[in-house]
């Protein structure tokens, strides 16, 4: 039955992952926590058995986008779905409630904040619960990267309707998170599966910072020139900086931050869903809410502080399952800002360290050599064998050498000077500058003065960077950002210890040349399927517009792509294409059937 529901209403011919398992589950009336990756059908491990089970599924959704994002896309497939939320005017809210009392909702989606409240946990006390289901679970835990203190109050309503089954989902949680959410929630051990956190299709990228809105500027222009991405700043003025920066190099981009007035930010949130190839450039507070299956890139522009928001933030890219890919500059100065971030944290000890450990962990994955993929799972206790093949350190291995001596000069250099200083003075004295500064301080006279010109100034930048990085040195966040030697240092300084370092490759060329499409789909559309995808993307387009939905809750960019590979005749074999259920093929397949006619009598 679940199997059947699966191919007529949502068009998938089988499950995926342990969807099939966890949705059994729920049907004998057990509990689940789920932790599975972006993209990877979380959704229907609950929507299914709402659909099956007695009564209506509450779903505890975050942020009012998704739910209505959510929403639209179960009234495509014909799903008696609403939410409730302060969108919603008095007689919206009214009939909502009158639908759910009533009994004709399969799936109702609320904010926490909604749930816990009274009248709210009264009328659920009247009404019949098919199952209960917290969507970004990981916000329950005190250690996740997104804790929210009213999701700790979940576990009432667990209480309160201990016979009601229990889902909770998330693509992100590492082994404490996953604990405390199964311990929350009240979960069975037996009741936690966790899928797995690769997403195969996503090909990462790390590059030292070198005029970074170049860089993006090049990623952009030779592998997504008409691609939907998402570019993430760590501030709202570089958010405001880049946007701009990129309207006028002749790309559609609009700004997303918590400081723009919220008529804006819905607008441009809107826009990105519901039209192609838009760019927004965000701070976090952007992507949580976002559903859009075809977002092609994701970039940072600053690192992230925690393994989990990279994650998180990268996984919203090639939700379809498509090629995309996750880019990201990075460089000293990025790392100084975050420690200064963490450290001005008014988080208690405790969760300080925590903090720094995650954070240390992901300045960890910027500078292997190893697979970047084997990296970023590992920390999730994840595991695989052989490297990925589609990360940069993969398809362009990184060189490495034996750096003590290189070290042991710097590390000399910086004691000699006072650790009062930046990398750039060390990096001068090294190299035997005669600046102004080196000269008002009398630095020419050191012993360490000029004994560096075997390495360039961006191959001893490179070198304090991970001197930092590897904890030999801290900067002084407090003061003037000034270089000081770490106890860890020590054994360099003697001998004892051997340092490897990686060679950065050397910054790019800019290049005047521009693909009109991304490697992604070069791969799946040639010359004759190319404008047959176009075509029936400015069908759905159009379609999309006259409901005011998104387009690809009509089709994912994967079934329009199989449409244009397969190119069906008939409405019978429209009806075997991967995301064509029952309810899609009557709404929608004549009009599909008639483009891809057209084209084939043209050719």
């Amino acid at each position: 039955m679940p199997l059947k529901i699966l191919q007529t209403v949502f068009g998938y011919d089988q499950f995926r992952l342990q969807q099939e398992a966890i949705i059994q589950r729920l049907l004998a009336g057990q509990n689940a926590a789920v932790i599975m990756p972006t993209g990877g059908g979380k959704s229907i491990c609950y929507q299914i058995p709402a659909l099956m089970r007695k009564g209506t599924g509450i779903v505890v959704s975050p942020l009012i986008s998704l739910m209505q994002d959510q929403v639209d896309a179960l009234k495509q497939l014909d799903i008696c779905a609403e939410y409730l939320n302060s969108n919603l005017d008095g007689g919206q809210q009214y009939r909502v409630i009158e639908a759910l009392l009533s009994g004709s909702l399969d799936l109702l989606y609320v904010a926490p904040e909604r749930l816990m409240m009274p009248d709210f946990l009264n009328l659920l006390t009247r009404v019949d619960l098919s199952l209960l289901a917290i969507d970004e679970a990981h916000c329950i835990s005190q250690w996740g990267h997104d804790f929210r203190p009213e999701y700790r109050k979940l576990a009432e309503v667990r209480n309160q309707f201990p016979n009601v089954p229990c889902i909770a989902a998330t693509a992100t949680a590492d082994d404490p998170t996953r604990r405390e959410i199964v311990q929350q929630l009240h979960i069975e051990d037996e009741g936690l599966f966790v899928a797995g956190f690769d997403r195969p299709n996503i090909r990462y990228a790390v590059v030292q910072k070198n005029n970074a809105k170049q860089q993006l500027l090049r990623f952009i222009e030779t592998q997504h020139s008409k691609d939907a991405g998402i570019v993430y700043c760590l501030s709202r003025r570089k958010v405001e900086d880049v946007a701009q920066w990129l309207v006028e190099q002749g790309h559609n981009a609009l700004p997303y931050h918590a400081g723009l007035a919220a008529e804006v930010r819905l607008e441009n949130q809107d826009r990105f869903l519901k039209e192609e190839g838009l760019i927004v450039v965000a701070t976090i507070a952007f992507g949580m809410g976002i559903d859009k299956p075809n977002v092609r890139f994701v970039a940072h522009m600053d690192i992230p502080k925690s393994p989990e928001s990279y994650y998180q933030e990268t996984g919203r890219a090639g939700r379809d399952g498509l090629p995309a890919n996750a880019w990201m500059t990075y460089g000293l100065a990025d790392v100084v800002l975050m420690q200064k971030i963490l450290s001005d944290s008014e988080a208690d000890e405790e969760h300080k360290r925590v903090e720094w450990h995650k954070f240390n962990a992901l300045v960890g994955y910027c500078e292997s050599a190893q697979c970047r993929r084997q990296v970023l799972l590992s920390y999730f206790g994840d595991t695989m064998d052989e490297p990925c093949g589609n990360c940069d350190t993969c398809l362009t291995p990184v060189e490495t050498f034996d750096g003590t001596v290189a070290a042991q000069k710097f590390l000399s250099c910086v004691h000699r000077t006072g650790q009062r200083f930046g990398a750039g003075h060390v990096v001068d004295v090294l190299l035997g500058k005669m600046t102004n500064k080196i000269e008002s301080f009398g630095h020419q006279a050191l012993s360490t003065f000029g004994i560096g010109e075997e390495h360039s100034v961006g191959q001893w930048r490179s070198i304090a960077r991970q001197l930092v990085t590897a904890n030999y040195l801290s900067v002084d966040i407090e003061g003037y950002g000034g270089l000081r030697l770490t106890p860890d240092c020590g054994a360099v300084l003697k001998g004892e210890k051997q340092v490897l370092f990686r060679k950065d490759p050397k910054p790019e060329r800019r290049s005047r040349k521009k693909e009109k499409t991304s490697p992604a789909k070069n791969d799946l559309l040639d010359d004759q399927t190319q404008p047959l995808f176009d075509a029936l993307r400015d069908l759905r387009l159009e379609l999309a517009r006259e409901q005011g939905i998104p387009p690809y809750i009509i089709f994912h960019d994967s079934t329009l792509i199989a449409l244009a590979q397969n190119r069906p005749k008939t409405v019978d074999d429209l009806g075997y294409i991967p995301g064509v259920g029952a309810v899609k093929l009557e709404r929608y397949g004549e009009a599909f059937l008639n483009v891809i006619c057209t084209f084939e009598n043209r050719n």
